[in-house]
């Protein structure tokens, strides 16, 4: 799967959890999932799982904790699939 697929479905997951849908049309890899989206960091659990249910993955907490921003979560994902 294509890189760009993947970012996309990651956005896709992510819209439900930000607090102001438009700053997904500026986001890009460097983006920082808590700051930057401003998603609840309680929320992240929910992100995570619902990571795992599309791309059919298995994600540590320590691997979890790692993730910050849009390009780490990329790179996580084609990294296990």
């Amino acid at each position: 799967m294509e890189e760009k697929v993947i970012f996309e479905k990651v956005l896709e997951i992510l819209k439900p959890y930000v607090r102001e849908a438009e700053d997904l049309k500026t986001a890009t890899e460097e983006t920082d999932i808590l700051n930057d989206l401003k998603v609840n960091s309680s929320r992240l659990v929910d992100i995570i799982l619902a990571i795992e249910d599309e791309f059919d993955i298995e994600v540590s907490d320590d691997e979890a904790d790692e993730v910050q921003t849009i390009g780490d979560t990329v790179s996580l994902i084609t990294g296990k699939i």
